[in-house]
């Protein structure tokens, strides 16, 4: 269990900081980190850090079709979760 808590920790720590490094890039102008290695973070478990960073920093909040991904994979990972513990009882 001390492993996958440090994974989790890992994840969404980087998570968190390649958000702001890529709204440090927007602001700047210069070439992003792609949407689709954003969200592989996000679907790999660091949608934690990925939704923080995107309140701390505004940073694709207005983005609709990102949004549309990003919650996916949320719901996704709930009914995960839920049906994953809902099975141990």
């Amino acid at each position: 269990m001390d492993i996958l808590f440090y994974y989790f920790l890992i994840l969404n720590g980087i998570a968190f900081m390649l958000m702001a490094y890529d709204k440090h890039l927007a602001k700047c102008q210069k070439q992003r980190i792609s949407e689709r290695t954003l969200l592989s973070i996000v679907l790999f478990g660091g949608t934690i850090g990925s939704g923080l960073a995107m309140l701390t920093f505004r940073h694709k909040t207005v983005k609709k079709s990102y949004l549309l991904k990003f919650w996916l994979i949320v719901i996704v990972q709930i009914l995960i979760s839920w049906f994953y513990l809902g099975n141990w009882k």
